[in-house]
């Protein structure tokens, strides 16, 4: 059996439930035999089921058909199985229970709780495991997950809408600055991420509902508030939403009281104040800018003091391109 063909089968697939396993990773796993596919399984859903246990769920009903043993069978799994009891029981120790001789793991898992723990659960019930298979395109594939694990903070995005003369608004005065295919194609972004924070100033002059309006299903981002004023809980941006608010002004504080959790990445979207305090932080990683053609002149309030740029702030430019008469631009950490 062509396990290579098989993992990147089980990589693709994965990817399906992007929206709706986060801030959980994506996983795929795929049991054989030496000639046939048996069975395939997915995290379809964020605190149910893992992949594995899908995958062993589905098998159950051609044993007895297909195969008689579960020794028989080779399981294939796009990352290391957990080893620890969360939301859902221990996947390693379902696979020992389940009576598997062989198991090949595409990446091991950078989550601490799990972190080889899963693999020796394995190696020690002699469970021969094979590890390594592509696991580039799934640390890829899981690019906040990895980031957040090794660099022990969530990923953070800033995106801005900028007119061309580097404006951001009137003073509190709500303007739409970018086309409406940008806007549209802000609620795909604010998809992919497990929170977005924005300020009280934004909250109170946009009055923004900051959720990821789309047409497919998407388990919604958690919304981080930072305000020291007063703010009215009937808006759109509390409803039917899960809201951290903070009245510090210690971002490190702030983004460190996630590390813990299982919130990945952050997207900040909010005005001038707000984004340069990130930046003079140094802990934003990637910055989307949408840049539309309007100018909004001299009572238009700046995204950045004097000649400052982004590049000053250590980020180069990694893409270009338009959206409409807009340019989005997507600057990444000069590491």
């Amino acid at each position: 059996m062509n396990y290579e063909e098989l993992m990147l089968r089980a990589i693709t697939k994965a990817k399906e439930y992007k929206y709706t396993a986060k801030p959980n990773p994506v996983v795929g796993a795929i049991i054989v035999n030496e000639n046939e596919i048996i069975s395939e399984g997915y995290h379809e859903k964020y605190g149910e089921n893992h992949a594995e246990v899908n995958a062993i769920k589905e098998a159950y009903n051609h044993q007895g058909k297909k195969f008689q043993s579960f020794s028989e069978l080779t399981l294939i799994c796009t990352l290391e199985p957990c080893s620890h009891v969360g939301k859902t029981g221990s996947c390693a120790k379902h696979i020992v229970k389940t009576g598997f001789k062989k198991v090949i793991i595409g990446a091991i898992d950078p989550n601490p709780k799990v972190a080889g723990q899963g693999i020796k659960i394995l190696e020690n019930n002699n469970i021969k495991v094979e590890v390594g298979l592509f696991e580039d395109l799934i640390q890829k594939q899981n690019k906040f997950f990895f980031y957040k694990h090794k660099n022990n903070k969530p990923y953070i995005t800033v995106k801005i809408a900028s007119s061309l003369d580097g404006k951001s608004h009137y003073e509190n005065k709500k303007v739409f600055i970018t086309s409406e295919s940008s806007r549209n194609d802000v609620q795909k972004i604010r998809a992919n991420y497990d929170a977005i924070l924005t300020g009280g100033n934004t909250l109170r002059i946009d009055e923004p509902k900051m959720d990821a309006r789309v047409d497919f299903t998407v388990n919604q981002a958690k919304k981080i508030l930072l305000t020291s004023k007063s703010h009215n809980n009937e808006l759109d941006f509390f409803n039917n939403a899960s809201v951290d608010i903070f009245q510090i002004n210690d971002l490190n504080k702030i983004i460190n009281s996630y590390k813990d959790s299982e919130i990945c990445s952050i997207l900040v979207e909010a005005g001038p104040n707000l984004v340069n305090a990130f930046l003079n932080e140094g802990i934003v990683d990637e910055l989307i800018v949408y840049t539309s053609t309007k100018i909004l002149g001299e009572k238009g309030v700046n995204w950045f003091d004097g000649n400052n740029t982004i590049e000053n702030y250590g980020f180069k430019l990694e893409s270009s391109y338009k959206i409409n008469t807009d340019t989005k631009e997507i600057f990444k950490k000069d590491e």
